[in-house]
């Protein structure tokens, strides 16, 4: 049985239970970009009232996660090319701070860590596509760049980075349903780690740039074709 299939437990705040499900439905993929959501058919789904259902789905349209169709119609959020443009732009202005401070301030075991994230993608290299495997990489990018804000020792840039890391995923699950290479992070990852554990911050933002200019253009030219064979007869 999946997590979102699960029903809520009686002795916590059921607001909190359903919007902490429906999230992790959400960024899992298990509620897919541009699926609509019926509130009755997912409080049957979780086994509550309609009540925390519709708070909870209040708080996933203030966080961007949910958006509102022509038809009045909720559904999971999707990104258009510009969406991506402007979120790519973000998130290169707040990880240069990051990864300049993560050269400063990184300890060894944080670097060790870091590494073995790295060394996971380096396992997965040969891997048949599959979404598993999708979802695994995901995973992997996620944590190498929590990572990085971590060692940064900045809790602001941790907190607005986490609100833009949210939006990413649902825009990396939208554009990997097609091609797995969107998502070709291993030598990218290995240059940054290495400039890290060098404490060139310098050569750590040329090679941050370099790969999340590189991401950007891969979920751009996905997106085209998403486009394209949307509008297509």
């Amino acid at each position: 049985m999946s997590r979102f299939t699960q029903s809520l437990q009686r002795n916590q705040p059921l607001k909190d239970q359903a919007y902490q499900a429906l999230r992790a439905a959400i960024l899992s993929g298990e509620l897919v970009p541009g699926q609509r959501l019926v509130e009755a058919q997912l409080a049957k789904q979780l086994q509550v009232s309609r009540t925390p259902i519709r708070e909870a789905l209040i708080l996933l349209q203030r966080e961007s996660l949910l958006t509102i169709d022509s038809e009045n119609s909720l559904r999971v959020a999707t990104f258009s090319i510009e969406d991506a443009i402007q979120l790519y732009a973000c998130r290169l202005a707040l990880e240069q701070v990051s990864i300049a401070g993560a050269c400063q301030n990184a300890t060894a075991t944080e670097l060790r860590q870091l590494q073995r994230v790295v060394n996971q993608a380096d396992k997965l290299a040969d891997s048949k596509p599959s979404p598993l495997l999708n979802f695994q990489l995901l995973d992997i990018d996620y944590q190498f760049h929590r990572l990085l804000a971590e060692m940064s020792k900045n809790f602001w840039l941790c907190t607005m980075l986490d609100q833009v890391f949210d939006k990413m995923m649902l825009l990396r699950i939208q554009t990997i349903q097609q091609n797995q290479k969107v998502l070709d992070i291993r030598s990218e990852h290995r240059l940054i780690y290495e400039a890290v554990t060098q404490q060139d911050p310098n050569a750590a933002i040329d090679m941050l740039s370099n790969h999340l200019n590189a991401a950007r253009d891969r979920v751009i030219e996905e997106l085209k074709i998403y486009q394209s064979n949307r509008i297509a007869p």
